[in-house]
């Protein structure tokens, strides 16, 4: 039962956008590029489509602005943070302006920009017990753009979404490059592709959600990796070229499965695109986290981790 402190806290972190009528603007004429691509039933089914992002940041952001560019006309963002000049090199929002400002409200400004009809939720506490139910309901479809070291929060939405019988979706930035993954209701659950359990620390968690999120790691053979992964800082190497081809996948992803066109593969397959090698990976894990080559890359992985600089507390 959500306490009276809970509710006054999601009460006065959420809020929604009333979209204002403004006649420069035309939906149709907007969208009208998408002929050919999507029909005009497409187009109609994706404006009267929820998605639900969680994250404003580096893939969140720049997610909410490629669906919003796609015509998606009902959104539900959710961040509990604001704007700081670490967020310069990747994050969609961030900028000069922007320094200070929550991620909910300069990013549904940015989304109302390119379509002024739309309806989005903005939910600028963390996601909790408390007020998951309200960030995932009417929606579709859920897109994660947490945070990499945000495990707890990922596992809550993933369960709740795969609970009302609809897709997850979640694709990161690695390196020069993303990896993909897309989680149907009636498939293999988030939780049992990457082998997460109650009892594990924090540690193992991190350790799980990295080998399972890129289970092809074609990017290692050029990153200096002592730099890269910094989970004692809760810190990793991150490059907005990488954000944008994340988002470029989520969206089409997005477009297939609320369309509902064939292809979409759901976990255990991934994929994984590097555009420094060129190199594209699509493959299916069997047993995800549970794969004995998965269980190898774990050990190895801790291990690294157990050094003092990468403890994470």
């Amino acid at each position: 039962m959500m306490t009276l402190a809970a509710k006054s806290r999601v009460e006065s972190t959420a809020s929604t956008v009333v979209p204002h009528a403004d006649p420069s603007f035309s939906y149709d004429e907007a969208f009208s590029r998408h002929d050919g691509l999507l029909t005009r039933e497409e187009q109609e089914k994706l404006r009267h489509s929820r998605v639900a992002i969680i994250g404003m940041g580096g893939v969140g952001g720049v997610h909410l602005i490629t669906l919003a560019r796609l015509g998606i006309g009902k959104f539900t963002i959710a961040d509990p943070d604001s704007f700081e000049l670490a967020n310069f090199n990747r994050q969609y929002g961030a900028n000069m302006r922007t320094v200070g400002r929550p991620k909910v409200d300069v990013m549904a400004e940015e989304a109302l920009a390119i379509n002024p009809e739309i309806d989005i939720r903005k939910i600028g506490a963390p996601i909790g017990e408390e007020n998951v139910a309200e960030f995932l309901d009417d929606a579709d479809i859920l897109v994660d753009g947490v945070d990499f070291f945000a495990i707890d929060a990922r596992r809550l939405v993933f369960r709740e979404a795969r609970r009302r019988g609809i897709w997850a979706l979640t694709a990161g930035p690695h390196a020069y490059g993303t990896a993909w993954l897309a989680f149907d209701p009636q498939g293999m659950s988030f939780e049992e592709f990457f082998d997460f359990r109650d009892d594990m620390d924090q540690a193992d968690k991190i350790v799980a959600f990295s080998v399972g999120c890129c289970p092809s790691p074609i990017h290692l053979s050029y990153v200096d990796f002592s730099r890269y992964f910094q989970p004692g800082r809760k810190a990793g190497a991150s490059l907005g070229l990488a954000c944008s081809l994340a988002t470029g996948m989520v969206g089409a992803l997005t477009a297939k499965t609320l369309l509902g066109h064939s292809g979409v593969r759901p976990a255990p397959y991934y994929g994984h695109f590097d555009a420094y090698r060129q190199k594209l990976v699509t493959k299916r894990l069997r047993g995800g986290n549970r794969h004995p080559w998965q269980q190898l890359k774990r050990w190895w992985l801790k291990r690294r981790m157990q050094t003092p600089s990468a403890k994470v507390s």
